[in-house]
């Protein structure tokens, strides 16, 4: 079936407290560069692009399962649907969840699917922190990154036939399955240097409009840039992602003093720490 039934994937929508209610008309506009374009890619309906997600899901959860923490993956859940609804695609049928792997890294799928690995989740040291790197994703998903790179990969017949199959006529053809592993491939591959400065770009953004500290995702990675370069656990994002200093340096320049009014916006360290004590438990 394509539907996953996964319980931890349920859309809870809540907010993560009262004291973040507030989200900020911040002009994503003025941050980021809004000209790049899905292309043909960008027609596809979204339940055709939900489909697209779920299969590469899929797929992704058979390398590295849920972790079995129903405490952890509905925190991570309801921050995550928070972070949706301060972007212009707070209606897609938005997941998250934890991925059970030692592995330091976070993904993301087509559709609204969003993975942090527990050996990411275990660098954190802060909720900011941890939705910074939720923001990160949903920023590739809002653009449509992964869509963009498949369109790129596959032959122009084979996304013609698939868009113009019925939904219950792709699950088994060949296209579709050549589709589905170009967006898979992905995963090990990467995507574009430029896609994930873009991605923190937007990230910042969507930080600050949820009431975080916009520089988080800068803590998070100078942190990843002191950890020791030939830890196993980071080998497949050094392939994945320009390095942490080349990120780090970008973000800030691009940024330069457009949020600081909101640098003083929480961290939310205290109840990061409980919940990882209280489910840790």
């Amino acid at each position: 079936m394509r539907r996953l039934t996964h319980t931890l994937f349920l859309a809870l929508g809540l907010l993560v407290g009262s004291g973040l209610a507030q989200a900020f008309s911040l002009d994503l506009g003025k941050l980021v560069d809004i000209a790049k374009q899905a292309s043909n890619m960008g027609e596809i309906d979204e339940e055709r692009e939900r489909q697209i997600g779920e299969d590469m899901s899929s797929k992704l959860l058979g390398a590295a399962p849920l972790l079995d923490n129903p405490g952890m993956q509905k925190y991570v859940n309801d921050l995550g649907q928070w972070l949706a609804l301060q972007t212009d695609r707070s209606g897609l049928a938005w997941r998250f969840g934890i991925l059970d792997t030692n592995d330091i890294n976070a993904f993301a799928a087509p559709g609204g699917f969003v993975f942090i690995t527990a050996g990411l989740l275990g660098r954190l040291q802060s909720e900011a922190e941890l939705a910074a790197v939720i923001a990160h994703e949903i920023g590739h998903v809002i653009r449509k990154h992964h869509l963009i790179a498949i369109q790129q990969e596959a032959p122009s017949n084979i996304l013609t036939n698939v868009m113009s199959m019925a939904a219950d006529q792709d699950e088994n053809s060949a296209e579709w399955n050549f589709l589905i592993d170009a967006g898979s491939d992905l995963y090990t591959k990467g995507l574009s240097r430029e896609d994930e400065l873009d991605a923190d770009l937007v990230g910042v953004v969507i930080l600050a409009r949820a009431g975080y500290d916009p520089y988080a995702l800068a803590a998070v990675l100078q942190r990843l840039d002191g950890v020791n370069p030939d830890d196993s656990t980071l080998v497949l994002m050094q392939k994945t992602h320009p390095a942490p200093d080349e990120r780090l340096l970008v973000l800030l320049a691009a940024m330069g003093d457009q949020l600081d009014p909101y640098q003083d916006q929480p961290a939310v360290v205290e109840r990061f720490r409980a919940k990882l004590v209280d489910e840790s438990s």
